[in-house]
């Protein structure tokens, strides 16, 4: 018996429609938006060529074609071309034309180190929100955390603190920082003991009340350990006067991720069995508790004078190779972070990308969706939601430190609510729990607030319109009409997750089978709808089969 031969398919080979029309489609975009955005930004070509030079300077037509050469980047991911027509157009923008923009133009390079630093904000907010579902409104207080830690160490305030405790030692000594090593030592350990031991046994109240003073003895130790020495190192005060050695950039690094991750998780510890309205204005008030204690701790955080002037990373061979590549000295250090921001987005991208497809990301999108049936299949919901917590926190962190390197100046004032709000309407307008999305919320957030916004109040500044109505006046107004209309319009966001478009648009995908029973179909008038189990045989008759 000779097998059955299979039919040729006929489209087998034929090419993927549209996808040559799309590379070349988004090849063509790539090369007239960079032609246009380094034009634009070359002073003495735009002096050269009178009016038309004078209309690219205008403030709204300059914030339109720098959104639309960063729209490049977004055709790259979403477009159906050619793998290596993405690669280039994504890799060219952001490693070669921003830069070179940016040479010319600092403020380019600025706002570029902006959009990517709120990036991996609303990337970190994403995993609360968006994943776990846990409305956090106090989560510019991590990135707080993260910015004042390096402010603090970078920059003279730290020499003044050292002084203070130069002058103000009481009883503490050597003795006093062995005491408290021994003491952090002892409770960490103790800590790992009691939460090993609640891991295999359901916790009682001894190990939660042990657990409990073990951290309080941590706390305890930390607090000895620092104060001695501070003490021992008043002496190198005066050595200190501009901060910490450069070098330590890198330390501090992980030393941020580990602070705010630690912050998240002691805010998270006391409010996470609240949910909802609750939960969020806990963490609303924990987030103001951290922004007054910045203003208030002026031995550390200089009250609302702030801290300034803040250092950054010393990478010579990095400042060699921009200054070959034509770069002033005083733009060495914004290149530096806009390279480094880069490099630190990607990873949080890695990390939410794969915390997303692992055990960890499915239980936050459990939590999410129902906390009870979550729980009774087996997740532990405090663990999980501290972890989520602190993985957030600990982006916020690293982040604000950057941030604090960057605009080299930093005060309470730039940690207000208003900005968790903002962080909130990136994710929110991106798309909740899409990563590309809420990247994409954040540019276009920024872009509005920092750019567009701006340069339309700049444009119509000198048209005779009336103050009450110039919409220089007026930018959270337009902002928040913007905001409006897109929940409204989209409420999924920009980019959304497949799974919260399904839910959102539940109705749309739903089937009227009702008519397959034994009842008619809903609104065409053919019957009733009963409940589930037996139908009733008389309209007095109780549902279900009950009697």
């Amino acid at each position: 018996m000779t097998a059955p031969t299979s039919t040729p398919n006929p489209f087998k080979n034929l090419p993927r429609t549209g996808q040559p029309d799309r590379t070349l489609l988004l090849m063509v975009f790539f090369v007239i938006t960079s032609g246009i955005l380094l034009a634009s930004h070359n002073a003495p070509l735009m002096e050269s060529m009178g009016s038309l030079g004078s209309f690219l300077k205008n403030p709204i037509v300059e914030a339109l074609f720098v959104s639309l050469f960063l729209a490049n980047v977004l055709f790259a991911y979403l477009w159906n071309a050619a793998p290596w027509a993405r690669a280039l157009v994504g890799v060219g923008s952001l490693l070669f034309v921003l830069p070179l923009a940016g040479r010319e133009d600092t403020s380019l390079l600025d706002l570029s180190i902006q959009i990517m630093i709120f990036a991996a904000l609303a990337l970190g907010l994403n995993i609360v929100v968006g994943l776990a579902g846990l409305l956090d409104l106090g989560y510019i207080a991590f990135f707080a955390v993260g910015a004042y830690l390096w402010g603090i160490f970078a920059s003279p305030r730290f020499a003044e603190v050292l002084r203070y405790y130069g002058e103000n030692p009481g009883a503490t000594n050597a003795g006093t920082l062995a005491i408290g090593l021994f003491l952090l030592v002892v409770t960490i350990a103790s800590l790992v003991y009691i939460s090993r031991l609640t891991a295999r046994t359901a916790p009682t109240a001894t190990t939660t009340w042990s657990f409990r003073l073990a951290s309080l003895g941590a706390v305890a130790g930390l607090t000895l350990t620092l104060r001695a020495m501070m003490v021992l190192l008043s002496g190198s005060a005066d050595s200190l006067e501009a901060g910490i050695n450069p070098g330590f950039f890198w330390l501090f690094l992980a030393l941020s991720i580990m602070a705010a991750a630690i912050v998240g998780v002691l805010i998270g510890l006391p409010v996470l069995k609240l949910k909802g309205d609750y939960l969020a204005i806990i963490t609303l008030g924990l987030g103001e508790v951290i922004r007054v204690l910045a203003n208030n701790l002026d031995l550390y955080s200089a009250g609302s004078q702030g801290i300034t002037p803040i250092g950054t990373a010393s990478v010579p061979w990095f400042n060699a190779a921009a200054g070959a590549l034509g770069f002033a000295e005083d733009q060495h250090y914004l290149l530096f972070l806009y390279a480094l921001v880069l490099v630190v987005i990607g990873v949080v991208l890695l990390v939410n990308v794969r915390l997303d497809r692992s055990r960890i990301g499915r239980a936050w999108i459990a939590i999410r969706d129902d906390e009870v049936a979550a729980q009774a299949m087996g997740v532990p919901l405090m663990q999980t939601k501290l972890i989520a917590f602190a993985t957030g926190a600990s982006f916020a962190g690293v982040m604000g430190m950057i941030f604090a390197a960057k605009q080299t100046f930093i005060s309470p004032e730039s940690f207000v609510l208003n900005q968790s709000i903002m962080v909130l309407a990136m994710v929110i307008l991106g798309g909740m729990g899409s990563f590309p999305g809420v990247i994409l919320g954040a540019a276009v957030v920024t872009l509005l607030n920092l750019r567009i916004l701006p340069g339309l109040g700049e444009a119509t500044a000198n048209l005779g319109i009336p103050q009450e109505v110039n919409p220089g006046q007026l930018q959270r107004l337009i902002f928040g009409a913007i905001l409006v209309a897109m929940m409204l319009l989209r409420p999924e966001g920009l980019l959304p997750n497949r799974r919260r478009q399904l839910e959102l648009h539940h109705e749309d995908h739903q089937e009227d089978d009702s008519a397959q029973g034994n009842a008619g179909a809903l609104g065409k008038g053919s019957g009733d709808v009963y409940s589930a189990g037996y139908a009733p045989a008389k309209e007095d008759d109780k549902a279900g089969g009950s009697r």
